[in-house]
């Protein structure tokens, strides 16, 4: 009797799952049907989409956005791809990104930010300025936090700007003179966090002293962890995967508590008229209490940004230095030229004082320039809640669209309606000096314009893995970025507007 009803049980389940797998995937065709008519790669399989080849790009030597720029070539700026019962349209149409991205009717993608509002189970940037998906939620921090970095306060900040700088020279001579390699990277991901540390907060740990600081090993931990649970959605079902999740659910755990305790002792010390740094912690502080930031979930917010200033402003700027580091030892023509401004404009000073940092025209060039080959952040989504016709073709309402910043700067910032531009006409958008600091042979292609081969190096910072595929961009054409390209609406705008990450 028992094992008949245990059978009967059995059919019934098994029967459930068969009949809830054909509604799941009748459910996935009816999705894809709302997409036939946009173009894109062929799906590796029915249910799966494109994870398998996205999943092969992300675990080889290679960028993923290599298979985005070969896919945009391919089949044009607006492309789909699909993951199981969700679809992502890949736009790189200049009209269409300023369009979305400076209107705040079009959100984050709840479903993309909502993935670093925990790492894994534990609160992480919450609801900070990056993940925050309601406007009014965003802008309301924007308010607070904008005061803070005033012109006034970087100004008065130089001081710590040029004691941490001095700190690294200190200790690049400390290393040259045992000949110890120096990893450039490691050594900026320190003075980067010190300058943060400092700057912000009031909080002196020079990192470059420490060998095994736990803080830093949070930083680390916690981007680590980023990566893992972004590219695997099933990456914390494996229990071999379960130390390496707790490592960092404790990392972020500890960015949580020390900032909870900086901010708690400020408070204090406000609260009891002790004298206070006047850093961009105690101008937050003082406009929350303006904006009447009181209430339990205010204070987590202000927890979510403070995570935020360290894995989102550490490692961009420590990324973003590294590269031109790095860019500058491969060429060392722009390395000279860049020295050279540098030796004109301080001569025997020691120092560096706001008004100088103006008349670095050429290093400015070359910081923007290694910014377009490395962009920090390479692509953001945003929801479309309403259909909308993109480059001809009609997307429907209740879609996330993707942009990739990397395609903008490798692939469209060289072209003209599809046309490789001499180097006069660049010299003329771009305001540099004149057109022989630009090659009239430029990387990229489009529409039939062929893409040179770019190729591998040695990669000095990563040791030894292979590098950025760009390797093979001419250096050379630099430009002072955030510049409008005239008046012709179809050429971009290089530059950031407001509510944009």
């Amino acid at each position: 009797m028992i094992s008949e009803w245990v059978s009967f049980m059995m059919f019934y389940l098994l029967a459930a799952v068969f009949i809830a797998f054909i509604a799941y995937c009748l459910y996935v065709r009816h999705i894809h049907q709302k997409y036939d008519h946009i173009p894109g790669p062929p799906r590796d399989n029915f249910l799966l989409g494109h994870v398998l080849s996205l999943r092969r790009a992300m675990q080889s030597k290679s960028l993923v956005h290599d298979l985005f720029l070969q896919w945009a070539e391919k089949y044009g700026p607006v492309y789909k791809m699909y993951s199981f019962h969700s679809v992502m349209i890949m736009v790189y149409c200049p009209e269409a990104t300023k369009t979305i991205l400076m209107s705040p009717k079009y959100i984050k993608d709840p479903f993309v930010y909502k993935r670093l509002f925990n790492l894994f189970g534990k609160r992480f940037l919450g609801n900070g300025l990056i993940t925050a998906t309601d406007h009014d939620t965003w802008y309301r921090q924007r308010r607070i936090m904008d005061p803070a970095f005033s012109n006034l306060y970087l100004r008065g900040s130089m001081g710590t700007f040029n004691e941490m700088s001095e700190r690294l020279m200190e200790k690049l001579d400390e290393m040259a003179e045992t000949k110890t390699p120096a990893v450039m990277h490691d050594l900026v991901n320190c003075v980067t966090l010190d300058v943060i540390c400092k700057v912000a907060f009031g909080i002196d740990l020079n990192f470059l002293k420490q060998t095994d600081s736990p803080f830093q090993n949070a930083v680390e931990l916690c981007l680590k962890g980023m990566v893992l649970d972004i590219r695997d959605p099933f990456f914390r079902l494996f229990p071999k995967n379960w130390k390496i999740i707790q490592q960092v659910k404790d990392a972020a755990e500890l960015l949580r508590t020390t900032g909870q305790k900086w901010i708690q002792n400020r408070k204090t010390a406000v609260e009891n008229g002790e004298d206070v740094p006047q850093d961009i912690l105690t101008q937050i502080l003082k406009t929350a209490e303006e904006e009447n930031v009181t209430n339990a979930e205010d204070d987590e917010q202000m927890l979510d940004n403070f995570v935020t200033f360290f894995i989102a402003g550490q490692e961009t700027t420590a990324n973003q230095l590294s590269f031109a580091i790095m860019e500058l030892g491969r060429h060392p023509e722009i390395y000279k030229r860049a020295k050279a401004e540098v030796d004109e404009v301080l001569g025997t000073k020691r120092d560096i004082s706001y008004e100088d940092l103006g008349k670095f025209t050429y290093l400015s060039q070359v910081l923007k320039e290694a910014l377009r080959l490395y962009p920090t952040a390479p692509g953001t989504n945003r929801w479309l809640h309403e259909d909308m016709v993109i480059n001809g073709l009609k997307v429907p309402g209740g879609s996330s669209i993707a942009y990739t910043r990397f395609y903008h700067h490798h692939h469209l910032l060289p072209l003209i309606r599809g046309r490789v531009v001499g180097a006069a006409v660049q010299a003329e958008m771009l305001r540099l000096p004149s057109p022989q600091t630009l090659p009239l042979a430029l990387p990229g292609g489009h529409r039939g314009v062929p893409r040179p081969e770019l190729f591998r190096a040695p990669h000095p910072i990563s040791k030894g893995s292979p590098s950025h595929p760009a390797e093979k961009a001419h250096f050379g054409r630099l430009y002072p970025g955030s510049c409008p390209f005239g008046q012709d609406p179809q050429l971009m705008t290089i530059g950031e507007s407001r509510n944009v990450d």
